[in-house]
């Protein structure tokens, strides 16, 4: 397992990705016998993977002294990655510690991954698209995963520039169709590879029988029901083939809207209470439909409000939460303090990085997740309460916040196989847009709204946190979030299990792409059905529910008394929200910024240190038992593991890929105004807390 593999922090680590995310595991995944040589440099192909366009003659920066140092080697672009391979492979660091993906090179670039490419012309950076007149002599490729690559083109020959060049913008940067893509050729190519695991017990969620299992596992079977309405998705294309809806609920009603207005089952609670969500109703403008949405919204209340349903609480997240403008605009805000070109750059913003990561408000809206999950927590946990959550299609803050809640209250979530099995349900059978969320199409030229990665954010707070908690570390939750961008696995790669199935099981057919608008400002409902949730399920509730003022001072009683308690890591597990609590996810966002890991130190490092001590007292103990009875004296060995701790880093098992400089690299003025020696290495000192932020 990822997660435990890591904790040792001894020899070198592989991580695979997890197993849910694709229809093949990493141990299937065997490059082509088709390999492209030069100068012996191979190219390893995947199956399905056609060499597009390559130069040579291309120099790899190693972003050291203002881009002054690097390896010569070829430039090659292939219709799922861009790669780099540098012509003296003894140049790489081979360190043992280091990360080592099995599908995806340390100098490979998926396609998906890139999100932005800059030209230098004259030495003044250019945002590259489009047909190009003039062509850079330098290139400049910003990822997602948050790598930056710079390769100097002036030894390349000029028609290889142009033809490489053009060749990744195009690929990268132009609109896609949705059955071109690699995972598609790969699937075809490598079909005979895939076999059953047996030890893969994720519950995929594509079974009334899954469904079934998860109502027993949750005890949720006595007043809920899988159905079977939507299969072969002739009621919703937006919904599973198969979920779960309150016992009373009538098959008729689920197809009568679509199943828009139907409140579908998450999760339940040991002490009976449930967790539902449910979309909008269609937006009409007729008064006579108005009136029957009106009768169809009241029968569905009555439904939910008769024992043995509890109180009901409705959260609508559409309107008084978050809207997803604002994620996007914070991410894309928060994503450039750690796109950093040079260590110049880096040292330039080190005054105001925190001033900066502040006004991004990322971790804000983090904290503000976390909280909405706690308060529904609590009125599940406290006070009984079903929640429904209201939003507009129910396919992004509703995972988001369902997901959290049910990680904060079954431990059985807090598992390897229960995570991938709760993002299956809650994620890919809840209808959550991928394609569009991760814009893999490249369909417009808005920014990814980065709904997913929130989400994986939250959850790293909670094992910062509580790691023992947890049956995985956060490499794993790392791993997890560069899959994103991998177009080998379809689970991140579909807006609803419709689309995945129709496309994956008959490629022939070309679907449509279902563009998701951003949720209303005016709320779950449009401005002529405002009076429904306000009547409906506003006024008639709010007798049942106690006051905003109440439920915060119920909020507050409620986690004041948790974190008084000692954990119970088997049990609810809430996190810290105050202020300093909420942290930057260093692994994952810093792990790329040489000057922002601490070199030999970090949690991994101290525990290799306190395995060496342990092993040489272990050692010297024997050695002293051996004198006794031998009356000899014994030698000393060096620990095993002594070797290793010095190449250990903060940011393990992630290593120093791009560049390797020992000492900061300032502009002249800022040296001056940093003073002598002795007070740089104070600063440095202080500046590399930020691997621990």
């Amino acid at each position: 397992m990822l997660g435990k593999g890591v904790v040792g922090g001894g020899g070198g680590t592989k991580a695979p990705k997890p197993s849910f995310v694709s229809y093949v595991r990493p141990e299937e995944i065997h490059t082509n016998e088709k390999e492209v040589t030069e100068k012996e440099v191979t190219l390893h192909l995947l199956p399905g993977e056609q060499l597009l366009c390559e130069a040579s003659t291309v120099l790899k920066y190693v972003q050291e002294d203002s881009c002054q140092h690097g390896v010569y080697g070829r430039l090659v672009c292939t219709d799922f990655k861009i790669a780099f391979l540098g012509d003296d492979e003894s140049a790489l660091d081979n360190d043992e510690t280091q990360f080592k993906n099995k599908v995806i090179g340390e100098n490979d670039i998926t396609l998906h991954c890139v999100d932005q490419i800059y030209g230098v012309f004259d030495e003044k950076k250019k945002t590259l698209f489009g047909q190009l007149k003039k062509y850079p002599e330098k290139l400049i490729i910003h990822c997602k995963d948050l790598r930056v690559f710079h390769f100097c083109l002036r030894y390349t020959k000029e028609e290889e520039v142009k033809r490489i060049v053009s060749g990744i913008i195009h690929h990268t940067q132009a609109p896609k169709l949705l059955k071109r893509l690699f995972l598609f050729s790969y699937a075809t190519a490598a079909q005979n590879n895939a076999a059953a695991d047996p030890k893969n017990h994720t519950v995929m969620f594509d079974t009334l029988k899954d469904w079934c299992w998860e109502l027993e596992r949750t005890k949720g079977n006595m007043k809920y029901k899988a159905v079977s309405v939507n299969e072969g998705y002739k009621v919703c294309e937006r919904l599973p083939a198969y979920f779960v809806v309150p016992t009373p609920l009538a098959e008729e009603d689920v197809q009568r809207f679509q199943g828009h207005g139907i409140p579908i089952w998450c999760w339940s609670c040991h002490n009976g209470s449930a967790l539902l969500k449910m979309s909008a109703l269609p937006k009409e403008q007729d008064d006579g439909i108005l009136q029957i949405q009106k009768s169809f919204l009241d029968g569905i209340y009555k439904t939910i409000h008769r024992p043995p349903y509890e109180i009901v609480k409705t959260e609508d997240l559409s309107g008084n939460f978050l809207p997803l403008q604002e994620i996007q605009t914070a991410y894309s805000k928060f994503k450039q303090l750690f796109l950093i070109d040079n260590s110049t750059e880096f040292w330039d913003t080190d005054i105001k990085w925190f001033s900066l990561l502040e006004s991004s408000s990322w971790l804000d809206i983090i904290r503000r997740c976390l909280k909405k999950a706690i308060e529904i927590t609590e009125c599940m946990e406290a006070q009984n309460m079903n929640i429904l959550l209201l939003e507009e299609n129910a396919s992004d803050l509703c995972c988001l916040i369902s997901s959290l809640v049910q990680v904060m209250m079954d431990p059985h979530y807090r598992t390897r196989i229960g995570f991938q099995s709760l993002v299956q349900k809650e994620w890919v059978m809840g209808g959550h847009c991928f394609l569009d969320r991760c814009n893999h199409l490249r369909q417009s030229d808005k920014e990814e709204v980065p709904v997913f990665l929130l989400f994986l954010d939250c959850v790293w707070q909670l094992v910062h946190q509580h790691p023992p908690a947890f049956e995985f570390t956060e490499t794993y939750l790392t791993v997890l979030s560069d899959s994103l961008y991998i177009p080998i696995f379809s689970t991140f790669f579909f807006n609803s299990p419709h689309q995945k199935d129709t496309n994956v099981h008959q490629r022939q057919l070309s679907l449509p792409l279902t563009q998701s608008k951003s949720s209303p400002k005016r709320g779950f409902f449009r401005e002529e059905t405002d009076h429904l949730i306000k009547n409906l399920l506003g006024k008639r509730i709010s007798k049942l529910i106690n006051s905003s003022d109440e439920l915060q001072d119920n909020f507050r009683e409620f986690y004041d008394s948790w974190h008084s308690k000692p954990t119970d890591y088997h049990g609810l597990l809430l996190p810290h929200i105050e202020g300093p609590e909420i942290r930057v996810w260093a692994q994952r966002y810093l792990r790329w910024i040489p000057e922002a890991q601490i070199l030999g130190g970090g949690t991994v490092a101290t525990m290799s240190k306190l395995l060496e001590m342990m092993e040489e007292v272990q050692s010297l103990q024997e050695k002293i038992d051996e004198r006794h009875h031998s009356q000899e004296a014994p030698q000393a060995e060096p620990p095993c593991l002594l070797r290793n701790s010095a190449r250990l880093s903060s940011l393990f098992p992630f290593a120093l890929l791009q560049r390797h400089s020992s000492k900061p690299v300032l502009p002249t003025s800022g040296w001056k105004a940093l003073g002598d020696e002795e007070d740089l290495a104070k600063r440095e000192d202080e500046f590399v807390d930020l691997g621990e932020v």
